[in-house]
């Protein structure tokens, strides 16, 4: 028979130029999508055969990929339920049946982040091939009947359609391959991309090495099991695989959702920190799969302050666009999500009661868990009751715990965030240790941010140390003293807000405390570390009327050189360096000098 040759259409044509050059990312993805395709195909053929029998695949049913270099051609098979000569024509000849001038005008004035709601209405990831191949031929015979038909394209408006031979049902896909897409016809270049997009899937795929077919996948979507049958070390090999961690992990989270959703859920809590040599990205890395094909690893399935969790979720639910890259705005990912998180919440509870082993995870993983204080306000405070915290009586303590030993009188939550090195013997404790208080001691440098954002917890407000100062009544201030005040203001001018009596320090000479309003010392210090203006007023310098430095000040009449030495001894204190370290130097070696 003659080859019949029949047009794509103008508007068909644009719209297939669009899906090889502007939709996909990674050339690679045209494999998995004829693979998904291949296995789609399968699938049916075997539902089919449930009700007739005619149409049973054979025993050794698979995906077959082989490569000839030297005609540099790749071949994809599979004994699928094939297309007859009319279902060529619709499913291949045509792009969903619809692409319209209109359609194909607005896709292409789409910006990128609109186009995966457009593109996502057509099935079109079989012109994906397009992308490696100057032409392309599939050869199909549907199961049941006796005939093969022969499709042909070189992608460019046309197409051909003509009888052909083939032994058994199914369909054959032959792509001849672009002078810069030959690294497909490496055998080992083809189990890389099957081993990373395809590796699960139902149907063994398998690729041609040598003359001999060998498997290319391992076939076991473990996260489809039930747990019964699964082994911990079964689950420690695929924590290792799908993780690339080499510790045990803290949690293993495996259920199935089912519901307005259903999905299959595979999630590890790992035990340590992974080492890292750069910084990796704090965007969540649980894989999303949808028949068992791997899609992304992209989708943020879970927030940022649980991106140490890693695993895969599994859904038939999802509808995708066309690359199967970009996910459609859908409310069912919306809802993977919360149900996700709510998983893993309740998980990270239950651990959380045997002591021992939570304080060990959070040693890792607690300073990124505190982000999400600050970033996720409806979990806010359920993430802060799981926290511990080192104190003042404490090495480690909840919030609830805190609450609970605050004696009588106390009404708020006290912190002191800073260096972690610093935090116990700053003299911002003095005071409250005279007054019986608990202070907690945060030492990450998120610490300087998330007591503000929460505010409040369980209706305790949560007020930092250098903020504190209404807590402490002044008393009188002998007239020397107040004396000394005002010439140390009138000195330090502009680097301090005020110079008074402090009436919580015991030990030291002097401190800083930050305005009620604005941010506190840590904040600030953070600030000018990162090179940010400090907005509100600066630090105000209290100084201790009983200590002997200060009284000897109280005796001087020019206390200016020794001015800016108090002030760089109480930033020292709080483990700030400072304004000019060399002049400090100075001024201390002349003072050792002085009593040597």
């Amino acid at each position: 028979m003659t080859a019949e040759t029949r047009h794509f259409g103008t508007e068909v044509g644009r719209l297939l130029d669009l899906v090889v050059h502007s939709l996909y990312s990674d050339r690679e993805i045209f494999l998995r999508e004829l693979v998904a395709n291949a296995a789609d195909a399968t699938d049916k053929r075997r539902f089919l055969a449930l009700s007739d029998g005619a149409l049973a695949l054979p025993e050794n049913a698979a995906i077959r990929i082989s490569a000839d270099k030297e005609a540099k051609t790749i071949r994809i098979e599979d004994s699928g339920i094939g297309m007859s000569k009319e279902e060529l024509a619709e499913n291949l000849g045509t792009i969903a049946k619809s692409g319209t001038a209109g359609f194909t005008a607005q896709l292409a004035s789409a910006t990128p982040e609109e186009r995966p709601s457009l593109i996502g209405q057509f099935g079109v990831g079989f012109y994906s091939a397009f992308m490696v191949a100057d032409k392309v031929e599939v050869i199909s015979a549907k199961a049941g009947t006796d005939e093969a038909w022969k499709w042909t394209s070189d992608g460019k408006g046309q197409y051909t359609l003509e009888t052909a031979e083939r032994g058994a049902p199914g369909t054959s896909i032959l792509l001849h391959l672009k002078p810069d897409a030959l690294e497909y016809l490496e055998p080992i270049r083809l189990k890389t991309v099957i081993g990373k997009w395809a590796d699960h899937i139902t149907w063994p795929v398998e690729i041609e090495e040598d003359g001999k077919f060998e498997a290319a996948t391992s076939g076991q979507a473990l996260w489809r099991k039930n747990r019964s049958e699964i082994t911990p070390e079964d689950y420690a090999d695929f924590y290792r695989h799908v993780g690339h961690h080499f510790d045990e992990p803290f949690a293993t989270i495996h259920w199935r959702a089912e519901g307005t959703v259903e999905f299959n859920a595979l999630l590890f809590i790992p035990s340590q920190k992974p080492f890292m040599p750069v910084e990796e990205s704090r965007d969540s890395k649980v894989r999303l799969h949808v028949k068992r094909m791997f899609i992304t690893d992209e989708a943020k399935l879970l927030p940022s302050w649980l991106s140490f969790v890693v695993g895969v979720v599994d859904t038939e639910d999802l509808p995708l666009n066309v690359s199967r890259e970009i996910l459609q705005a859908t409310p069912v990912l919306e809802k993977i999500r919360k149900a996700l998180l709510n998983r893993v919440m309740t998980e990270l509870k239950a651990k959380a009661k045997d002591e021992a082993a939570f304080k060990s995870f959070l040693e890792a993983f607690g300073a990124v868990m505190k982000e999400g204080i600050y970033e996720d306000t409806g979990h806010a405070a359920e993430i802060a009751g799981l926290l511990r915290f080192a104190s003042t009586k404490e090495d480690a303590t909840t919030l609830d715990d805190y609450i609970a030993r605050m004696p009588e009188g106390q009404s708020d939550i006290y912190y002191l965030a800073g260096d972690a090195a610093h935090l116990k013997t700053s003299p911002q404790l003095e005071g409250f240790a005279g007054k019986g208080y608990e202070v907690l001691l945060l030492g990450d440098a998120i610490d300087a941010f998330w007591p503000g954002r929460l505010g409040t917890y369980k209706e305790k407000k949560l007020v930092s140390v250098s903020q504190a100062g209404d807590l402490f009544a002044a008393g009188d201030v002998p007239e020397a003293i107040a004396r000394l005040c005002a010439k140390l203001k009138e000195t330090l001018g502009e680097e301090v807000s005020d110079v008074a009596a402090s009436s919580r320090l015991k030990d030291s000479p002097a401190m800083l405390v930050a305005a009620e309003a604005g941010p506190d010392l840590a904040m600030q210090r953070l600030l000018k570390r990162a090179g940010r203006p400090v907005f509100g007023l600066p630090p105000k310098l209290e100084i201790n009327p009983a200590h002997r430095l200060v009284e000897a000040l109280a005796a001087k009449e020019d206390v200016r050189e020794d001015a800016h030495l108090l002030l760089d001894l109480a930033k020292l204190q709080d483990g700030d360096l400072p304004e000019n370290p060399a002049e400090f130097v100075k001024q201390i070696a002349a003072a050792l000098a002085g009593k040597a």
